[in-house]
C-alpha cells in the first residue's frame, strides 16, 4: 500500500498537468517561463539586498545609538568612589551607559555614499527588466522554433499521403498494363523518402520540445502540444515603424543602456564618497551611564543602597565634538581613489560603448524586419507558383502527357515551397518580436494570445 500511495504521489501531478496544460499557448509559455527562470529570480533576489544598502545609507545620515553594561567582581585594590579613597577588598560591580553619536561633516562621504546605494538600487531594477525580456525572446524563439517544427511536420505527413495516394494508383495502372513498372518502383522510392521525412521531423519536433521544456524548467517528461497564436502577419503596418523614431524610442527604453547609465552614476558617486575621505571629520557625541559598586565584607558594602547610586550619585553626562583630520595613512585612501576613478572612467566607456550598439542593434533588426516581409510576400507567391505547376504537372503525368520525372521534381519544388512560406511566415512573426527587443518596448502583454 505505501508503494501504491508514493507512486500516485509522484504520478499525479504529471496526470493532472497533462490533462489541465494540454495545449501550451505561446503567451502560456512565456508566463510559466518568467515565473520560473532562475537567472530572473536571482536578478529579483539581488535587488532586495540592494534596497536593503539604500535603507542603510539612507539611516547612516543620522543619528546612531548603543546601550553597553558590565557585570563584575573585582578583588584587589580599587578605588571607592563614594570615599574617595584606595580599599582592599572583593568589589562586586555593574555599570551601564547609553552612548549616541552623529556625523556633522564628512567629506559629504556619507552623502554620497547613499546616493550611490540609491543609484545601484535603479540599476538593479532595469536589469530586472531586461532579463524580462531576455527570457521573453528566448522562449519566443524556442516556441516559435517547435511550431515551425510542427508546421514542417504537417507539410510531411501530407507529402507522405500524397505520395501512398500516387503509388496506390501506380500500382493499378501497373496491373492494367498503362505503366510501366520502373514508375511504380520509383514512386515507392518516393513513398520510403517521404516516410524518412517524417520521421526526422517528429525526432526534430520532440527534441525542441524537450529545448522548450527546460527553457520554462517544467518537466521535460510531461508531454504537451502548441498552437499557432492567433496573429495576423497582414495587420502588421511597415509604414508604423519609422528609423529615427525607433532610435529616440530605444535610446529612452532600451533597459540595459539605462542600467548601464545608472551604474555610471554609482561610480561617479563612489569616487565623490572616497574623494571625501580626504577631508576632516567632525563628529557629536553624547553619553550618558552609571555604576554600582559593592564592597563585599566591610562595612561599606550597607553604606548606600543601589538606587542611591546607580541614579544619584554614580550618574555621568559626557558630551562635545570630535574632530578627526587625517594627514598620512599610507596612501591607501589615494589608492582607493585612483580605483574609484578607473572604474568611473571605464563605466563611462561602457555607456559610450553600448550606446553605439543599441542604435547598431535597432538598425539590424529594422532591417530585418523589412527582409523578413519582404521575404513572406516572395515565398508566398513563390508557393501559389508552385502549387500551380505541381498540379499541371500531376495531371499531365496522369494523362500521361509528361514522364515520371517532370512530375517528381514539380512535387519537390512544390514541398520546398510550403516549407519555405511556413518558415519566412513564423521568421515574420519572430522580427517583430526582435524589433521590440531591440528598441527595447517588448513586454508580456505585446505576446500574441
Amino acid at each position: 500500500m505505501m508503494k501504491l500511495a508514493l507512486i500516485a504521489i509522484l504520478v499525479l501531478p504529471l496526470a493532472v498537468f497533462g490533462q489541465n496544460d494540454k495545449v501550451l499557448t505561446f503567451a502560456d509559455a512565456v508566463k510559466i517561463g518568467l515565473e520560473n527562470n532562475i537567472r530572473l529570480k536571482q536578478t529579483q533576489n539581488e535587488l532586495e539586498a540592494n534596497q536593503a544598502e539604500k535603507y542603510a545609507g539612507m539611516a547612516s545620515l543620522g543619528p546612531t545609538a548603543r546601550m553597553t553594561g558590565s557585570l563584575g567582581r573585582r578583588d584587589g585594590n580599587s578605588f571607592n568612589q563614594q570615599e574617595g579613597r584606595v580599599v582592599n577588598g572583593k568589589l562586586d560591580f555593574m555599570d551601564g551607559s547609553l552612548r549616541t553619536g552623529m556625523t556633522l561633516f564628512s567629506g559629504f562621504s556619507r552623502l554620497n555614499a547613499y546616493r550611490q546605494s540609491s543609484a545601484q538600487v535603479e540599476s538593479q531594477a532595469h536589469l530586472i527588466k531586461r532579463t524580462q525580456q531576455d527570457v521573453i525572446t528566448d522562449i519566443s524563439n524556442q516556441y516559435l522554433q517547435c511550431l515551425l517544427d510542427k508546421e514542417f511536420l504537417a507539410i510531411n505527413e501530407q507529402n507522405l499521403s500524397t505520395q501512398e495516394k500516387q503509388l496506390d494508383q501506380l500500382m493499378a495502372q501497373v496491373d492494367a498494363g498503362s505503366v510501366a513498372k520502373v514508375d511504380q518502383i520509383n514512386q515507392e522510392f518516393q513513398v520510403k523518402n517521404a516516410e524518412l521525412l517524417v520521421l526526422r521531423s517528429r525526432i526534430t519536433l520532440r527534441n525542441d520540445k524537450a529545448i522548450l521544456a527546460e527553457l520554462l524548467q517544467i518537466d521535460p517528461a510531461v508531454t504537451f502540444e502548441i498552437e499557432i497564436p492567433n496573429l495576423d502577419i497582414n495587420e502588421i503596418d511597415m509604414a508604423s515603424y519609422d528609423l529615427d523614431e525607433l532610435y529616440t524610442l530605444a535610446s529612452s527604453n532600451r533597459s540595459d543602456l539605462l542600467q548601464t547609465q545608472k551604474l555610471e552614476l554609482v561610480s561617479k558617486y563612489a569616487l565623490k564618497s572616497v574623494r571625501g575621505t580626504y577631508l576632516p571629520s567632525l563628529d557629536a557625541f553624547f553619553n550618558y551611564g552609571s555604576a554600582y559598586n559593592l564592597l563585599v565584607g566591610t562595612p561599606d558594602s550597607v553604606a548606600r543602597d543601589f538606587d542611591q547610586q546607580f541614579f544619584t550619585d554614580n550618574v555621568f553626562k559626557t558630551y562635545g565634538l570630535s574632530l578627526n583630520i587625517p594627514i598620512f595613512n599610507g596612501f591607501s585612501t589615494r589608492s582607493r581613489v585612483v580605483r574609484s576613478r578607473v572604474n568611473y572612467e571605464n563605466a563611462v566607456l561602457n555607456t559610450q560603448s553600448l550606446s553605439l550598439t543599441v542604435k547598431s542593434d535597432v538598425l539590424r533588426a529594422w532591417q530585418s524586419f523589412q527582409d523578413a516581409m519582404l521575404n513572406y510576400q516572395a515565398s508566398q507567391a513563390q508557393l501559389d507558383a508552385a502549387k500551380l505547376s505541381f498540379d499541371l504537372q500531376k495531371e499531365s503525368f496522369e494523362l500521361g502527357a509528361s514522364d515520371f520525372v517532370a512530375y517528381t521534381q514539380a512535387n519537390r519544388d512544390y514541398l520546398n515551397a510550403q516549407a519555405s512560406f511556413a518558415q519566412s511566415r513564423y521568421t515574420m512573426l519572430f522580427q517583430d518580436i526582435l524589433l521590440q527587443y531591440a528598441v527595447g518596448t517588448l513586454k508580456f502583454e505585446d505576446i500574441p494570445q
